[in-house]
């Protein structure tokens, strides 16, 4: 079978497992520190033991995530220079300075930080603990600012120039490279899509304990900061993805020609819902507004964009029989329309948790959606992810329109010229066999923290307890003080 034999799609498809199953853990990471941080916040302004419980329940969430990114991240550098050697060669002199700055200026500052919230609770003050929870969040955010400095650089180049033997992108000028023209819009709208999924996770784990009927003090203030963290991320997400969508229509024309099944030039307009017949070259619909994607894109209904035919004319290497455009066009719109999910979840959420008096919470079918709600972001960033990667195709460095001139890098170019359809084959089982071991580990860990729940340590419960009995061995003794003054009043 072809499949079996082409290497180049084995090691799409080898990468796409090793970064998909990564990025199921960076998502929860980066947005459950947030999260954690909040919680750390409230714990060290009111030194209630809830709180200190509550803090502790995420803390252990939150640092079980964070190891399986990490250990999955570093398989994924390593498929850099094995699978995709020659990618390497040729952006080795652009990926050099982001990739060493993320390591040493962020990953060193969460993994420091991150031990102080481990094993310094009783050792550092609480002020400074608290400090540490925010610093271990920055620190997941400013490892993300780095490896989408090197991956906004692979969409829209910028800073470098093609080396005089045509082997290598070289870099010009760091800056202009680290700001590339689309950095800015993707991180905003990356990291905000992350703490919208963090913000469900907290919401889901509230309607749990709701509809267990369990830590209910946790459940209505959980539910609170979630529910509001969810607002304010998932309304300057709305703004970013504008922002996003709009690069994508001035640097990346043949992606934004994929993402809405655009074939011949024209003005764009907007579909809800359809399927692409490639072979016709015609996109349909049950309905579209006529102009409204070239209206979204640059404020003017008659503003035309290119079709994929006469992008592939003006670049031969462009094949459009070849191109995943009903791919692409599915996953973007089942991105805008768990959009549209993730909106109401928050509905129902918001009336759950500042309703006062409401019975909303205690209904079933609206505790299920919240249960269930986690999956409206994480579905939205998964599929948002394969419209960036698969839409840029055929190219793994794409020829953005400000970029500089020969800097670009066909996929087909881009993999080892070493490495053969069997080990590609071998290593893909391999990597399936042990993310599986490690997934059924995260989960079972995970369960286990969920079911305990957000308990007090031993020695707060003795505290209390001890509180108890002090509390009752006083009040007969009031009562018969109080017994005695009476009869003397008498």
């Amino acid at each position: 079978m072809e499949l079996f034999a082409d290497v180049a799609l084995l090691s799409r498809i080898q990468f796409a497992l090793v970064v998909i199953f990564h990025f199921c853990f960076v998502p929860l990471s980066i947005g459950l520190g947030l999260i954690m941080a909040i919680n750390e916040t409230r714990y060290y302004k009111t030194r209630d033991p809830k709180d200190e419980a509550a803090t502790r329940f995420w803390v252990k969430i939150f640092t079980t995530t964070f190891a399986i990114g990490v250990a999955t991240g570093i398989t994924m550098e390593f498929s850099f220079g094995t699978n995709w050697a020659d990618y390497s060669r040729f952006v080795g002199d652009i990926f050099g300075a982001p990739l060493a700055a993320e390591a040493l200026l962020a990953f060193f500052l969460e993994s420091v930080f991150l031990g102080i919230v481990l094993f310094g609770r009783k050792k550092v003050s609480p002020k400074f603990y608290m400090i540490s929870s925010w610093l271990v969040w920055a620190g997941s955010c400013l490892s993300a600012l780095w490896i989408l400095i090197a991956n906004s650089w692979m969409q829209t180049p910028a800073g470098a120039e093609l080396a005089a033997d045509g082997s290598k992108a070289v870099i010009t000028d760091f800056f202009a490279a680290a700001l590339n023209p689309s950095i800015l819009p993707r991180y905003g709208h990356t990291v905000l899509a992350l703490l919208v999924l963090g913000a469900f996770v907290a919401i889901a784990l509230s309607a749990w304990y709701m509809h267990k009927n369990k830590h209910q003090h946790f459940a209505e203030k959980t539910m609170k900061i979630g529910t509001a963290v969810a607002i304010v991320t998932t309304g300057c997400l709305l703004i970013s993805a504008h922002s996003s969508a709009v690069v994508v229509a001035e640097e990346q024309p043949s992606k934004l020609a994929m993402m809405e099944g655009h074939y011949e030039t024209g003005t764009l307009p907007l579909y809800a819902v359809g399927f692409v017949d490639e072979e016709n070259q015609e996109t349909l619909a049950p309905f579209a507004l006529p102009g409204f994607t070239s209206f979204l894109a640059s404020g003017d209904f008659d503003k035309e964009y290119p079709g994929l035919n006469q992008i592939a004319e003006e670049n031969p290497e462009i094949v459009v029989e070849d191109m995943p455009v009903n791919l692409v066009f599915q996953s973007y719109h089942l991105m805008v329309a768990l959009f549209g999910l993730i909106v109401v979840a928050i509905i129902l959420a918001a009336l759950v948790a500042f309703k006062k008096g409401g019975s909303l919470g205690s209904k079933k079918w609206v505790q299920w959606i919240l249960i269930l709600s986690p999956l409206f972001p994480f579905i939205a960033i998964q599929s948002g992810w394969m419209t960036a990667e698969v839409g840029r195709q055929p190219y793994v460095v794409y020829p953005s329109v400000s970029g500089p001139d020969g800097v670009s890098l066909l996929t087909n170019e881009a993999i080892s010229q070493s490495v053969s359809a069997p080990e590609l084959i071998v290593t893909i089982l391999l990597f399936c066999a042990v993310y599986l071991f490690l997934a059924v580990a995260w989960v079972r860990m995970i369960s286990r923290f969920i079911k305990e729940g957000p308990v007090l340590t031993e020695a707060k419960a003795a505290q209390r307890a001890e509180s108890g009995k002090a509390v009752a061995k006083a009040q007969p003794a009031a009562s018969k003080g109080d017994t005695t003054d009476a009869k003397k009043g008498a």
